[in-house]
């Protein structure tokens, strides 16, 4: 078996944000502390979640640099690298490793999309190019592009490929990797609605939008899935089920800054071309966040 990076819940931590749109590092320090804290299984820096395709390549770096300084060891630091320019990808990808992550997560090259032999040469070029574990990312709905599960038994042969973020939402497929791959991929949840039903077929977690404001909630929900208790984390999960899904009322991530903002954590603004969520859904945020009494 693999080293899947981690077990549990990755948060795919916001990089919060000053009104004149620089990142605000010691809120980002802040918001790191607290997930840790409370039981966050790793932290993933740079991730979509966290406007990396905003960034200025010098932010991007920086941005890896502060989050494994301030995590320090504590859990592992997965930093996003993907691009839809391989070399580009590459390249990221080794200075990361430099920069001290303990593992990377590869988004699928986007807009230009490429076939399935395209993804098995991308992805194998960035794996050459590195040691440290990677986690590919497949999310169509952004992308456009899918990872099959045959593209990912081919993804598996390869030493430091040793997971997959599964966002396409299609449980039928998810199912498919796992009878298909076994232990050589593991697979994390992507959406926060699907955590216990991907558990279920074998999964290792979720890299969750939802952790940024509760961590601990799907810190437990994994790891009771973990210890084969799923009656009880379903339980939980559908607890938090509203919530989860109204995170994702507008374009991720604008709810989630804007509960981390009511929560008083300064994750500031989105960047352009994200604007402010419209009055109707701050309040279904509001009310959704009221019933856990995630504020007042």
């Amino acid at each position: 078996m693999k080293n899947c990076v981690f077990t549990g819940a990755a948060v795919a931590i916001v990089t919060p944000m000053n009104e004149d749109g620089s990142i605000n590092f010691d809120a980002l320090g802040r918001l790191i502390d607290f997930n840790i804290d409370n039981g966050t299984d790793a932290i993933v820096i740079c991730g979509t979640t966290g406007e990396s395709s905003t960034m200025t390549d010098e932010e991007h770096i920086e941005c890896i640099r502060y989050a494994v300084e301030k995590v320090a060891k504590r859990v592992p630091v997965i930093a996003g690298t993907g691009s839809n320019h391989t070399e580009y990808a590459v390249n990221l990808s080794k200075k990361a490793q430099e920069l001290g992550a303990d593992a990377l997560l590869c988004v699928t090259p986007y807009y230009n999309k490429t076939s399935q032999a395209g993804l098995v040469a991308h992805f194998t070029a960035i794996a050459n190019a590195v040691t440290i574990p990677i986690i590919l990312y497949s999310v169509p709905s952004r992308t456009g592009v899918n990872i099959t599960p045959e593209t990912c038994v081919e993804l598996s042969k390869i030493e430091n490929i040793v997971a997959i973020k599964e966002a396409s939402g299609n449980i039928s497929q998810i199912a498919k990797i796992a009878a298909m791959c076994g232990d050589d991929l593991a697979i994390y949840s992507g959406n926060d609605d699907q955590i216990v039903p991907v558990m279920s077929l074998g999964g290792k977690g979720v890299i969750s939008v939802l952790s940024n404001c509760m961590p601990f909630e799907t810190h437990e929900i994994c790891q009771l899935c973990l210890d084969g208790d799923f009656k009880t984390a379903n339980e939980k999960f559908l607890r938090l089920l509203d919530f989860a899904n109204t995170l994702f009322c507008d374009v991720n991530p604008i709810p989630v800054k804007e509960a981390l903002n009511y929560m008083g954590f300064e994750a500031g603004p989105c960047r352009l071309p994200l604007v402010e969520m419209n009055d109707k859904n701050k309040e279904l945020l509001k009310e959704s966040m009221r019933k856990l009494s995630i504020i007042k």
